[in-house]
C-alpha cells in the first residue's frame, strides 16, 4: 500500500510546542544527557554504494542505531532520557534549586530516585531503555510485556533489575495495563505513545530520538533529499521528520513513513484523515513495529511533515535483514533486527515501481537516508532468520546476551 499525504495540515508549520519538542534546543539537552553516559559516541553512518547503483539512485546512507549505548536500539536514548529528565525535575522540586545533569549520578539525586518507580509497556526495546535508565539512577522499574515479546527480549530487560509483568494481549493492551497500574500505585508511566492528557512524557521520549538525526546530518557531506523511516506508534518517524522540518525548512527532504502491512495504524490514519485504531490480526515478524494505534503527538507532527505513507510485507523485512547481513560489492555488513531495516525495505519497494518512484521524485541524483533502528536484539530469532548460530551474532548485536 502506498499513499501520498493528502491531509489539510500537510506542509503546514509545526505548532510552537512541537517545534520546541524536536528543534535545535531539544537536541542540545539530549546531548548534555549523553555526555554523562558511557558508550555515548555517535553511532556510525554507513554508505551503501552497491545498493544505490542497483536501484538507480545517487546514494543511500544508513544510521546504525544497533550500536546505540550498548543497548542495540534507538530506543536507548528515548526512554533513558525521559527517566533522567523526570528524576532531575523531582530533584529540583525537593532541593529548591537548579539541579544540573552533571549531578544525575550523585548521591543526592540517587537518594531521590530511590523513591521513584517508572512503569512502561514494551515490545522489547523501549522497556530495556527504561529499565536501564532507572537502574542507572537508582530508581525502580516495572515493565509490562505482552504475549508477543520474546523470552530473550524479556531477559534483556530483567537483567537491569526491573520487575516484569506479563499481559495476555497486544502491545496496546499492555500500554493500558501499565498506565492503570501506575495510576493505582503512584508510579510514573514512561510511554513512547501519547493520548489526550498524556503528552509531556512521550514528548521527552521523542526528544531523545532527535539526537540521532542531528548526528547523521553532521556525518553526511550533503543533506538527504529523501528519508524513509519505519513506524510503530510513530515516535521515531515524527522526531526525525519534525527535526528535519525545523532545521531545514522548505529545503527539507521528502519523507516517507513505512509500516508493516499487518500493523499499519499510521497509514490507515492518513487515509482516514483522523486517528484510527486498526484491528489486531496476524502478528508481524516486525515485532518492534506491531502497534495498532498511533501516538497523538506523533500523528500531529507527521500530518504536517510526512509526504507519503506505505507498507511492506513480511518477506520484505526478512529480505532486507539478509541483504544487510550479507551485502554485495562494496556495501558493509550491518546487523539488523527484524524491524531494523524496514525503512530501507520501503525504499526498495518504491524503486521497484515507476509510479511510486515518480511520485516521490526519486532519480539518479537522489540522496536517501534510512535508519537501522535495531541490531540483533533477539539473537536467537536473528540467527534463525540468517541461518547462523546465536553465538555468531551476540558480539555484533549491540547488546550483551
Amino acid at each position: 500500500m502506498f499513499l501520498l499525504n493528502n491531509s489539510s495540515s500537510h506542509n503546514q508549520p509545526l505548532s510552537s510546542s512541537d517545534t520546541l519538542l524536536v528543534g535545535r534546543n531539544a537536541v542540545q539537552e539530549v546531548e548534555r544527557f549523553l555526555s554523562m553516559k558511557e558508550h555515548s559516541a555517535p553511532t556510525p553512518l554507513y554508505s551503501l554504494p552497491e545498493m544505490a547503483r542497483e536501484v538507480g539512485i545517487g546514494s543511500i546512507h544508513v544510521k546504525d542505531e544497533g550500536q546505540r549505548l550498548g543497548l542495540g536500539s534507538f530506543k536507548a536514548v528515548g526512554g533513558g532520557f525521559a527517566v533522567a529528565r523526570l528524576v532531575l525535575e523531582k530533584a529540583v522540586q525537593q532541593e529548591g534549586r537548579v539541579v544540573d545533569v552533571s549531578e544525575l549520578y550523585g548521591a543526592m539525586v540517587r537518594a531521590i530516585a530511590a523513591g521513584m518507580t517508572f512503569a512502561c509497556a514494551t515490545d522489547g526495546n523501549h522497556g530495556r531503555a527504561v529499565a536501564q535508565g532507572a537502574a542507572a539512577v537508582g530508581a525502580k522499574a516495572v515493565i509490562f510485556v505482552h504475549k508477543g515479546v520474546s523470552p530473550d527480549r524479556i531477559a534483556a530487560i530483567a537483567r537491569f533489575g526491573a520487575e516484569i509483568r506479563h499481559v495476555d494481549g497486544t502491545y496496546d493492551q499492555s500500554v493500558f495495563a501499565a498506565a492503570q497500574a501506575a495510576a493505582d500505585n503512584g508510579w510514573i508511566t514512561i510511554s513512547d505513545t501519547s493520548w489526550p492528557g498524556y503528552e509531556y512524557i512521550p514528548g521527552l521520549v521523542m526528544q531523545g530520538y532527535t539526537n540521532l538525526v542531528c548526528e547523521a546530518l553532521r556525518q553526511m557531506s550533503r543533506p538527504p533529499t529523501h528519508v524513509f523511516v519505519q513506524a510503530g506508534v510513530g515516535g521515531i518517524a515524527a522526531a526525525v521528520a519534525g527535526h528535519l522540518a525545523v532545521v531545514m525548512g522548505a529545503a527539507r527532504p521528502v519523507f516517507t513513513v513505512v509500516e508493516p502491512a499487518r500493523a499499519a495504524c499510521l497509514y490507515k490514519t492518513a487515509e482516514a484523515g483522523q486517528l484510527v485504531t486498526v484491528p489486531a490480526t496476524q502478528p508481524t515478524i516486525m515485532a518492534m513495529l506491531e502497534c495498532y494505534k498511533p501516538s497523538l503527538t506523533a500523528w500531529r507532527i507527521l500530518a504536517r511533515t510526512a509526504d507519503a505513507f506505505m507498507t511492506v510485507d513480511e518477506e520484505d523485512a526478512v529480505h532486507i535483514m539478509q541483504r544487510l547481513g550479507h551485502p554485495a560489492g562494496d556495501d558493509p555488513p550491518i546487523i539488523s533486527g527484524e524491524s531494523g531495516g524496514v525503512g530501507l525495505a520501503g525504499l526498495l519497494r518504491v524503486m521497484a515501481s515507476p509510479r511510486k518512484r515518480a511520485a516521490l521524485g526519486l532519480d539518479g541524483t537522489s540522496r536517501v537516508f534510512v535508519i537501522n533502528t535495531e541490531g540483533a536484539t533477539d539473537p536467537v530469532r536473528y540467527a534463525e532468520i540468517m541461518g547462523q548460530q546465536p553465538c555468531q551474532v551476540s558480539s555484533l548485536s549491540g547488546i550483551q546476551v
